[in-house]
Protein backbone atom coordinates (compact mmCIF):
# COMPACT_ATOMS: atom_id res chain seq x y z
CA UNK A 1 0.00 0.00 0.00
CA UNK A 2 2.64 2.34 1.25
CA UNK A 3 4.70 1.59 -2.19
CA UNK A 4 1.81 2.63 -4.30
CA UNK A 5 0.96 5.77 -2.24
CA UNK A 6 4.47 6.81 -3.19
CA UNK A 7 4.23 5.96 -7.08
CA UNK A 8 0.92 7.42 -7.18
CA UNK A 9 2.46 10.95 -5.71
CA UNK A 10 5.59 10.85 -7.36
CA UNK A 11 3.55 10.54 -11.12
CA UNK A 12 1.06 13.51 -9.83
CA UNK A 13 4.45 15.63 -9.02
CA UNK A 14 5.84 14.84 -12.46
CA UNK A 15 2.32 15.61 -14.28
CA UNK A 16 2.17 18.88 -13.00
CA UNK A 17 5.63 19.91 -14.01
CA UNK A 18 5.22 19.11 -16.97
CA UNK A 19 2.08 21.15 -16.85
CA UNK A 20 3.72 23.90 -15.35
CA UNK A 21 6.52 23.24 -18.01
CA UNK A 22 4.21 23.52 -21.17
CA UNK A 23 2.54 26.50 -19.64
CA UNK A 24 5.67 28.66 -18.93
CA UNK A 25 6.68 27.95 -22.73
CA UNK A 26 3.23 28.76 -24.19
CA UNK A 27 3.49 32.50 -22.43
CA UNK A 28 6.81 33.39 -23.85
CA UNK A 29 7.06 36.17 -25.19
CA UNK A 30 9.35 36.71 -28.89
CA UNK A 31 12.25 38.78 -28.24
CA UNK A 32 12.05 41.97 -30.53
CA UNK A 33 15.24 41.73 -33.40
CA UNK A 34 17.23 44.79 -33.07
CA UNK A 35 16.23 45.95 -30.16
CA UNK A 36 18.49 47.32 -27.53
CA UNK A 37 21.44 47.37 -29.69
CA UNK A 38 21.67 43.09 -30.25
CA UNK A 39 21.65 43.04 -33.92
CA UNK A 40 23.70 46.46 -35.14
CA UNK A 41 26.37 48.87 -33.59
CA UNK A 42 25.73 52.51 -33.02
CA UNK A 43 28.53 54.77 -33.55
CA UNK A 44 29.13 57.24 -30.64
CA UNK A 45 31.60 59.52 -31.62
CA UNK A 46 32.59 61.37 -34.79
CA UNK A 47 30.87 62.77 -38.09
CA UNK A 48 28.33 59.66 -38.32
CA UNK A 49 27.29 60.04 -34.17
CA UNK A 50 24.00 57.95 -33.43
CA UNK A 51 24.13 55.83 -36.96
CA UNK A 52 24.25 52.37 -37.35
CA UNK A 53 27.22 51.01 -38.46
CA UNK A 54 26.43 49.29 -41.63
CA UNK A 55 28.37 48.41 -44.75
CA UNK A 56 27.78 51.97 -46.20
CA UNK A 57 29.79 53.86 -43.39
CA UNK A 58 32.12 51.28 -42.77
CA UNK A 59 33.04 51.31 -46.53
CA UNK A 60 33.73 55.07 -46.14
CA UNK A 61 36.31 55.18 -43.39
CA UNK A 62 38.70 52.63 -45.58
Amino acid sequence: MRDKKHLVHHSNKLAEKAKEKALFRTQRKPVEAGAHGTLSYKIKKGVNKNKIADEKILKSKN
